[in-house]
C-alpha cells in the first residue's frame, strides 16, 4: 500500500512539473511574440508616418520633379533632391572602393593568416572602432582630414572626397566582423582537401576559402553599404553642406541624410513635407538594400 502511494505522488510531482514546465514555456513563447509585434509595429509606425507627411509633398511638387530637380530652394518653393541623391550615391560608393578592400583584407588577416595573440588584440580593436559615435569620426575629419584636403587642393577641406574618406573608415568594422564570421565559418575540409592538393596557403585562401565564404562577406558589404547611406552627423561636419551638383571629388556636397538634419529644426509647411519626403526616398533606398541583403544570404554557395 506505501508503495501504491508513493509511486501516486511521484507521478502527481512528475505531472505537475510537466504541467509547469508547459506553463513556462507558453509565457515564454507569448513573451517572444509580444517581441515579435512590437518590432513591426515600430517599424510599421515609423514608415507609415513618413509616408503620410512625405507623401503630400510628391504629391504637390510632383514626383519627377522633386527626385531629378536640380535646384533646393525652399524659400522658392523649389524642391528638387537630385543633387542631394547624386551626392549620396558618390559618398556610399566611395565609401566601398576604399572600405571594402581594407576590410576584406583585414577579415582575412584576422582569421586566416595572423597568430592568435595578434587576432586577440586586432578582434576587440576592431570591436572598439564599431562602439565610437559617428559624432567623433566627424570631429576626427574635421580636425585632420579637412585641414589634410585644404593644404593639397585649397577648398577649405570640406568636400565629398572627406566624406568619402570618413564613411570608409565607418564602414570598417560591419565589413571586418562579419566577413571574418562568414571565413571562419567554412568548413576546414574545405582548406585541407585544397592544402592536400598542393595549393598554397594563399591560393587556398582566395580560391577555396573566400568563395565559400561569398554569401556572408557579400552581406556585410551590404550592411556597411546600409550604414553609409544613413549616416548623418559625421557627413554634416565634413561635406560643406552646399545642395549642387558634385562635380569632382573635392566639390563641396550635401547629403539626403545632411539635408533632413540641417533644415528640419525651423522647416515649415510644404517645406518640412518636402523633408519628410526625403526621407521616403531614403526609405526606398533602405528596403531596396534589405532585398539584396535578404537574395544575397538566402543563396546557397556550391563549390
Amino acid at each position: 500500500m506505501e508503495k501504491i502511494l508513493i509511486q501516486n505522488k511521484i507521478k502527481t510531482r512528475r505531472k505537475t512539473i510537466k504541467i509547469n514546465r508547459l506553463v513556462v514555456e507558453k509565457i515564454v513563447k507569448n513573451i517572444f511574440l509580444i517581441a515579435a509585434i512590437t518590432s513591426v509595429a515600430c517599424m510599421i509606425l515609423i514608415a507609415g508616418f513618413t509616408l503620410a507627411k512625405g507623401l503630400p509633398a510628391i504629391k504637390e511638387i510632383g514626383l519627377l520633379k522633386f527626385v531629378f530637380g536640380m535646384k533646393w530652394k525652399p524659400g522658392a518653393k523649389i524642391f528638387g533632391i537630385f543633387p542631394m541623391i547624386v551626392a549620396s550615391l558618390y559618398a556610399t560608393i566611395g565609401a566601398i572602393v576604399v572600405g571594402v578592400p581594407i576590410g576584406l583584407l583585414t577579415a582575412i588577416f584576422i582569421s586566416e593568416v595572423a597568430p592568435k595573440w595578434i587576432a586577440s588584440i586586432l578582434t576587440p580593436m576592431v570591436d572598439l572602432l564599431a562602439a565610437i559615435p559617428s559624432v567623433v569620426y566627424g570631429f576626427f575629419g574635421l580636425i585632420v582630414i579637412l585641414p589634410i584636403i585644404d593644404h593639397q587642393f585649397r577648398n577649405g577641406g570640406n568636400s565629398l572626397l572627406a566624406v568619402i574618406l570618413i564613411l570608409g573608415v565607418m564602414i570598417l568594422p560591419t565589413i571586418i566582423n562579419i566577413s571574418a564570421y562568414a571565413v571562419k565559418s567554412v568548413p576546414k575540409e574545405f582548406k585541407e582537401g585544397s592544402l592536400a592538393l598542393g595549393a598554397t596557403k594563399m591560393q587556398t585562401i582566395f580560391k577555396v576559402t573566400l568563395p565559400a565564404a561569398k554569401s556572408g562577406i557579400l552581406a556585410g558589404v551590404i550592411l556597411g553599404i546600409g550604414r553609409a547611406v544613413g549616416e548623418t552627423m559625421a557627413v554634416l561636419l565634413v561635406a560643406g553642406n552646399a545642395a549642387i551638383m558634385p562635380t569632382s571629388l573635392i566639390s563641396r556636397v550635401r547629403t539626403l541624410t545632411a539635408n533632413i538634419a540641417v533644415e528640419m529644426s525651423y522647416a515649415t509647411g510644404l517645406h518640412q513635407e518636402a523633408l519628410f519626403a526625403t526621407g521616403v526616398v531614403l526609405f526606398v533606398f533602405i528596403i531596396i538594400l534589405n532585398i539584396a541583403l535578404r537574395a544575397v544570404t538566402s543563396k546557397e554557395v556550391h563549390l
